[in-house]
């Protein structure tokens, strides 16, 4: 087949690199000239996402992966198109659906008939039938289920292990009519392997959800019940340090039966997903009282953390704070609604001198993202923001003179600490 993947970004160049694997031509499109430039060089663009190099550079030796900025020319020569274009929301969830809007239309441009066309940029229920269906028809002058077909499958994967991912979960196929989603459905099961999985309800694949709104809702359902489920986790923890109760001992009871799951309590919620896309579904329900409750008792958490330092040292005012990690999880060179943004401005509101250390960014990146990078300064306490497994090593001998550590995500070794106050969010 000859594929067309717009916007080459953490998931969808690694998705570009999956469909050349299987033989097929496979042309990225993007609007950045160094990506596209990156991509044709066989050169990888972006750090962190195992065996995309190796794999990246064996596609385009062989030819079968090229990048472009031209879309609608790109979109003119494929059979498939996949749209992986990043949607934006605000603080209040409101979409912003100007990059999609832009890139649909460049698709609609090139859109020749016969031609499937795949959003996987996770949407608010109705987006594909209700924005994408007439834009596309409108710039092409084809008309949808007569013309091309057009299906929403949500990416649901994770930066750093894509690949993996895509083998280990179902992929959820919903079109906007049934030839659509059973056109959807033979393109994907041509294009992934997966996983032998015996906890699934039924076999591992390519699963027909029968209609891109319930698609859509999938994606949106998944990642806001994680949102829901750390809130829950997270409200729990606070009881728990109000009763001098280990409440990590208390999950661990909980879930050893087979009806409990919860999750873990921590610092912050960060990143493009967790925190955004439950807005992103109160913009569709916005009577969920249940998911805004959640929303907020996790943006809170920041807050929260700097609430137990002030208990812990008192007065903050002038307090050297070294804040551990920027990345908004371990291990992932990613800043993204990370909670070290409303950690810092909550140290900085209460007087504290808050400075920001991370093994995956240097000073000049630190302080491009307005943060205030440590140079060896001596701090009277330390906080941990992100999980970061360099972490497990440090100690107080780390850092001479700290009196207290808030350990904001449960990995640091208490045995190194020895003379500190360390603190943990739930006991």
């Amino acid at each position: 087949m000859q594929i067309c993947v717009v916007a080459l970004g953490k998931i969808g160049l690694p998705l570009a690199v999956q469909f050349a694997s299987k033989g097929h031509e496979v042309v990225g499109a993007d609007v950045s000239q160094s990506v596209v430039d990156a991509v044709n060089a066989g050169v990888e663009p972006f750090p962190g996402e195992f065996e995309l190099g190796t794999k990246m550079r064996v596609a385009v030796e062989a030819g079968l992966l090229t990048a472009t900025t031209d879309t609608a020319k790109a979109v003119a020569g494929s059979e498939a198109v996949v749209v992986v274009v990043p949607l934006f929301v605000d603080a209040e969830g409101v979409p912003d659906f100007g990059w999609m809007d832009a890139a649909t239309q460049d698709i609609a441009r090139g859109l020749q008939r016969g031609t499937l066309v795949s959003y996987e940029t996770t949407l608010p229920v109705g987006t594909t039938r209700g924005r994408w269906a007439p834009m596309l028809e409108a710039g092409s002058g084809l008309t949808v289920s007569e013309d091309f077909s057009l299906v929403f499958s949500p990416e649901r994967v994770r930066t750093g292990r894509v690949f993996s991912d895509l083998r280990r979960y179902p992929k959820l196929v919903g079109g906007v009519d049934p030839s659509s989603t059973a056109r959807g459905i033979s393109f994907y099961e041509s294009m992934l392997d997966f996983d032998e999985r015996d906890d699934l309800p039924r076999p591992n694949g390519v699963w027909d959800l029968e209609s891109s709104e319930a698609s859509e809702f999938a994606k949106l359902a998944e990642t806001t019940y994680r949102d829901v489920n750390i809130g829950l986790a997270n409200q729990f923890a606070r009881f728990a340090d109000s009763q001098d109760i280990d409440i990590m001992k208390v999950i661990e009871a909980c879930n050893s039966q087979p009806f409990s799951h919860i999750h873990r309590p921590g610092i912050a919620v960060g990143g493009h997903c967790i925190p955004i896309y439950p807005r992103m579904y109160l913009w569709n329900d916005p009577s969920a009282t249940v998911v805004r409750a959640a929303r907020e008792a996790n943006a809170g958490m920041p807050s929260y953390a700097v609430d137990l330092l002030a208990a812990a040292e008192g007065n903050l005012d002038g307090l050297v704070v070294l804040v551990l990690g920027a990345a908004y999880r371990g291990e992932v060179k990613e800043t993204a609604f990370s909670g070290v943004f409303p950690l810092v401005e909550e140290l900085r509101a209460r007087g504290a001198v808050p400075y920001v250390s991370d093994p995956l960014y240097d000073h000049e990146e630190l302080a491009s993202l307005g943060l205030t990078p440590h140079r060896g300064e001596t701090v009277g306490a330390v906080v941990v923001q992100t999980d970061h497994p360099e972490y497990r090593d440090i100690g107080a001998a780390n850092f001479p003179g700290v009196r207290v550590l808030v350990d904001g995500r449960r990995i640091t070794d208490p045995g190194r600490w020895n003379d500190v106050r360390r603190i943990v969010i739930g006991g």
